[in-house]
């Protein structure tokens, strides 16, 4: 319950909002008469046309297909999506519809993207420190202990997916010598360098998260398999605990803590 309620507060941010509404845009404007009168060409019907359903049906054959394969199931991740492939597809029919009004339809998607940055969980929800650069992530991480970093995008449907189960995470497995932090590597093109992630559209390393301890990193998913490539991870809360043996990380940093605390007191 206290995931799904998250959900709703996060979807009520701006940048979700904004994104319901830009994929909406194309078929609520179609199919609503007044709408339909005043920004289609005169005599066009407020009813989608026979290649305008095939590509809804598309859209929706593709929006099933990638949230299955995402193994999430939360409201965030159907709504990001479908919000992302939705925007898509309205490209392509404002365009058709229009050219001008699908090149400002486009512009406006891109503007929402750089000015309107991905919500931060509400307070007391996640113990996570965001980072705004290369150069505190780099000063946290050689400070010691054991980090947990996702690097993510705004824009990236499995990145928007991965926040919530992120925030569980952090929630559950925290201590002073056991930290999560995230750095938004499309905001941030200094650390997708410097921590070779690829933020192209097609890339399939976001998001990437790993685990470093002292400054050296033990482990990151995904990873590349013997040919080259990189393997797809999907980051569902048992996959990330399993994967980076979070339980017994947890306790080994929980001794180390109890440890330190005694020979201080010695």
């Amino acid at each position: 319950m206290t995931d799904v309620l998250t959900s709703v507060r996060l979807l009520a941010h701006p940048y979700h909002a904004i994104n319901i509404l830009f994929s909406l845009s194309y078929l609520g404007t179609k199919l609503n008469p007044a709408l339909c009168a005043l920004v289609f060409p005169e005599g066009t019907e407020p009813d989608l046309s026979m290649w305008e359903s095939e590509v809804m049906f598309f859209l929706l054959v593709v929006v099933a297909f990638r949230t299955r394969r995402s193994g999430s199931r939360s409201l965030l991740s159907y709504t990001s999506t479908a919000a992302y492939y939705t925007k898509a597809c309205n490209c392509i029919l404002w365009a058709s519809a229009d050219p001008l009004r699908g090149v400002l339809y486009t512009l406006a998607v891109m503007v929402h993207f750089l000015l309107v940055g991905e919500p931060v969980p509400p307070r007391g929800t996640e113990l996570v420190t965001y980072f705004e650069g290369l150069a505190p992530l780099t000063e946290a991480l050689e400070e010691g202990g054991v980090w947990l970093i996702a690097y993510y995008t705004a824009w990236a449907p499995p990145c928007a997916q991965l926040a919530p189960v992120f925030a569980s995470i952090s929630r559950n497995y925290s201590l002073p010598n056991l930290r999560f932090g995230k750095v938004d590597v499309g905001r941030h093109a200094d650390v997708a360098v410097a921590h070779s992630i690829n933020t192209s559209g097609v890339s399939l390393q976001l998001p990437t998260v790993a685990l470093y301890r002292d400054g050296k990193l033990l482990m990151r998913r995904p990873t590349l398999d013997k040919a080259g490539k990189f393997q797809r991870f999907y980051f569902t809360e048992d996959n990330i605990v399993a994967a980076y043996d979070l339980n017994n990380v947890y306790l080994d940093c929980k001794k180390r803590k109890k440890e330190v605390t005694r020979a201080k007191k010695d």
